[in-house]
């Protein structure tokens, strides 16, 4: 059951930072984060945790192959009359993740994965999909592109890779470190309701928020860095400090986040997934599996499941599904094509992995650096 997001000391917070925290959800701070607006009827933080939110019954494709193109194409060809009516009028962009610092194609999307996606396309929608990431790598950011294979697609495909970090921003509010509101450069295009997303990335374990799902690689991918500039307002999402390292903060950062930016549709590429210390330094699981479908949540929450890793122990998923952001309960969910509990692989998370539960803790900060 997940406790409250913080502990507060009467010595440690103001009277108005507790009218801030108290705020944070209802009317004019709502409003600021982009939250739901709150009524007497909200959950309290005890209730949370059941996955069990407002969301409607949705489907999700799970697929078994021998092939990662086919795979993906099979899970996504149930919603082929949804997704040619969704994206009229639309950008498509397809959201990459490229972590992979050293360059290492393991922990990225594979090319193979966005061409499913983008042959998915050819006859549905004559425009050209923008393929999009927002690169982290501290060494030649601008070869991302030509480092992981990207760059065939251009001239395969009416497709063209866009480097998000030379896109203008828009501030919005997230928390910081001693949990008081602080703006983040969040890049435009995440933000333009004329972009249709599909976040395509692999099943991948993580070292702060347990995994990296389809929601993940889009709300961590919106904030801009720019290496020339020593602007990294990803690092912000963190929210730690000397005084405050809990894991707390980046899933509650990520759950705000997720109110503005989100996919429209969700791909996870499980062919090889990725277990141990990842995001950047994992080792390889053969799982030759692909899920496909429109709520974010339903097909993480899926994916994670079938990485042996339950609903409960995600906080970023738990808080969305509890928000009613997406269906996180599995007898909501119709699934196509396998059974999920048939193919599952108990992937060995990262080596931090108690430190990561302590979100499920309360929150207390010591000496804040006010």
């Amino acid at each position: 059951m997940i406790q409250p997001l913080i502990k507060p000391d009467k010595n440690l917070f103001t009277p108005e930072r507790r009218t801030f925290l108290k705020t944070l959800t209802c009317g004019t701070a709502g409003a600021a984060f982009g939250l739901a607006g709150c009524s007497s009827g909200m959950k309290s933080a005890a209730s949370l945790g059941s996955g069990a939110g407002t969301a409607g019954k949705t489907s999700v494709a799970v697929i078994k192959g021998d092939d990662r193109r086919e795979n993906i194409l099979t899970a996504m060809e149930p919603f082929r009359e949804k997704i040619a009516k969704d994206i009229q009028g639309k950008q498509v962009v397809i959201k990459l993740n490229c972590v992979g610092q050293n360059g290492h194609p393991l922990m990225v999307t594979p090319p193979d994965a966005v061409r499913a996606v983008l042959d998915f396309l050819q006859p549905i929608y004559d425009k050209q999909v923008i393929i999009a990431e927002s690169p982290v790598q501290n060494k030649n950011p601008e070869k991302t592109f030509d480092i992981f294979g990207y760059r065939p697609l251009e001239t395969e495909y009416n497709a063209v890779c866009v480097d998000q970090n030379t896109i203008p921003v828009t501030n919005h509010w997230i928390l910081d470190k001693n949990l008081y509101p602080q703006q983040i450069g969040i890049i435009d295009t995440f933000l333009d309701p004329n972009n249709y997303f599909i976040s395509v990335t692999r099943l991948k374990t993580h070292n702060c928020a347990v995994a990296t799902l389809t929601l993940k690689n889009m709300v961590m991918g919106a904030p801009v860095k720019i290496i020339s500039k020593k602007i990294n307002e990803k690092a912000k999402m963190h929210a730690n400090s000397r005084n405050n390292k809990s894991p707390k903060m980046i899933n509650f950062n990520m759950f705000l986040m997720a109110h503005r930016v989100r996919p429209d549709f969700s791909v996870l590429d499980g062919f090889v997934g990725v277990e141990g210390n990842g995001p950047a330094d994992g080792t390889p699981v053969d799982h030759h599996v692909a899920l496909a479908g429109p709520d974010f949540v339903a097909v993480d929450s899926t994916g994670a499941k079938m990485m042996g890793i339950p609903l409960s122990d995600i906080a970023y998923l738990t808080y969305c599904a509890d928000a009613g952001l997406g269906q996180g309960e599995p007898s909501n969910i119709k699934f196509i094509g396998e059974k999920p509990e048939d193919h599952v692989i108990k992937y060995k998370l990262h080596d931090n992995i108690d430190w990561q539960m302590e979100w499920k803790n309360d929150l207390i900060l010591q000496d804040p650096e006010i």
